[in-house]
């Protein structure tokens, strides 16, 4: 059984980790351990790469046998990032996701060293995690007992090529999106139970970045024991 820590931006990521991938990893020998970024009292938000070094630091330098990887939003992280800013000019998504991870992964081998960024899985979700539930527009209307705005939600992931390209504005990202048109929105609750009622392997087919993150975790199943 491989252990995993899951560095999560906030509740909302560590709960859809904790509700939806525990379950699936486990088939899979993959152990998740998720939890908000930050020391005790100060969890969550507010990501940043001193913070997220301390993280990844007690984990990784403490336990030889573990391996961390995170589940940030684009949107928010700050221009000073590795690979954000240069991130700005790239309109592909797929190159634009590659350049983060890219700068992350060099990052890490610089701050711990090649044998300890092995065990570094940078993840970074586009461009925040709500996109997910714009896998099943009338699944997430149904979610937030919305269902008379269900066309507004199939119309806004028609716009776009796949749930992962709905953009990183401050007045159009996905939850500013949901949030417009369902006023209540609130987290975790209402992302969690959307992401319940549409299933892991529907967001999967939807969104191939996030897929390609869960694969390389199931991958490590099938690697030999530290």
């Amino acid at each position: 059984m491989k252990r995993v820590h899951v560095i999560c931006e906030g509740q909302t990521e560590e709960e859809f980790v904790r509700h939806l991938l525990i379950p699936a990893l486990l088939e899979k020998q993959i152990h998740l351990l998720p939890s908000c970024i930050g020391k005790v009292g100060h969890k969550g938000g507010n990501v940043s790469l001193p913070r997220l070094a301390l993280d990844l630091r007690v984990r990784l330098l403490r336990d030889q046998s573990c391996y961390c990887t995170t589940l940030f939003d684009y949107y928010g992280l700050p221009t000073d990032f590795p690979g954000k800013a240069a991130g700005e000019s790239i309109s592909d998504i797929s190159d634009k996701h590659a350049g983060i991870i890219r700068s992350l992964s060099q990052w890490a081998e610089d701050a711990f060293g090649i044998q300890t960024a092995k065990r570094f899985i940078p993840y970074v979700q586009m461009y925040e995690f709500e996109g997910l539930l714009f896998s099943e527009p009338m699944v997430l209307a149904n979610a937030l007992d919305c269902s008379h705005s269900t066309s507004e939600f199939q119309q806004i992931r028609a716009d776009f090529l796949t749930p992962e390209w709905i953009n990183d504005s401050p007045s159009t990202a996905p939850s500013k999106r949901i949030a417009k048109l369902f006023p209540p929105y609130d987290k975790p609750e209402h992302p969690l139970f959307a992401a319940l009622d549409m299933g892991l392997d529907t967001i999967r087919k939807e969104c191939l970045l996030f897929d390609n993150w869960v694969k390389q975790l199931e991958g490590l199943g099938t690697e030999g024991e530290h």
